[in-house]
């Protein structure tokens, strides 16, 4: 049955996407994936294409299509590695996300126990940034909805920026929304663009459940 709760907002009244005094928890991130690979996916977000709807580039769709039969062994995640962009949002043990005014905060509770800065301050990105696994991401409001813009990522070889293991390049700039459209959901959007991996930009996302 629907979640009746209200959605909790901080002291400024923006929306929270943490807990309250009564309901301590974090967001889990196992479920939804980047694209619909065996029909729709009831945790995907509407937005979520097919996987044959993906614009891969020829050697990526190779590469992907290995780590598909590997079954994710290869994942630099499962040694610990800190995973950029979306791979952030599935976490064994969950995320916690904290609102600190000119920053927002990104937690991994589990695996490499890493974190992720968001800047909200009006500043831009560097004009030539130094390559990270989170890269350098700056956000803005639109309305309840979180929207982040970041780029400055390592190349594929340092980290999968999914869980799914799409492949990517140092040109990643990955747009994402974040918003709570329940207490007990998280709604999770990123759309990808990589010219040295894709042939167009392309959208993905799931739904995060509150635990």
């Amino acid at each position: 049955s629907p979640d009746t709760r209200p959605i909790p907002r901080n002291a400024e009244g923006r929306i929270s996407f943490a807990g309250t005094p009564e309901y301590v928890g974090n967001w889990e991130g196992l479920l939804g994936t980047m694209a619909n690979t065996n029909g729709p996916n009831p945790a995907n977000i509407p937005e979520a294409l097919s996987y044959e709807q993906i614009p891969f580039q020829p050697w990526a769709a190779e590469l992907h299509a290995m780590r598909r039969e590997g079954g994710g062994k290869d994942d630099p995640h499962t040694r610990c590695k800190p995973s950029g962009g979306a791979r952030m949002f599935h976490t064994p043990y969950g995320l916690e996300i904290l609102d600190l005014g000119e920053q927002v905060i990104f937690v991994n509770i589990g695996a490499p126990h890493s974190w992720r800065q968001v800047y909200l301050d009006g500043r831009e990105h560097p004009a030539d940034p130094e390559p990270s696994w989170y890269g350098h991401s700056i956000g803005h409001w639109e309305g309840d909805t979180l929207v982040i813009d970041s780029v400055g990522f390592h190349g594929d070889n340092k980290f999968w920026f999914s869980r799914d293991g799409y492949p990517h390049t140092e040109q990643l700039h990955l747009v994402e929304r974040i918003s709570r459209p329940s207490f007990d959901k998280l709604r999770y959007e990123v759309t990808a663009d990589d010219p040295g991996a894709y042939t167009a930009q392309w959208t993905g996302g799931w739904f995060l459940n509150w635990a």
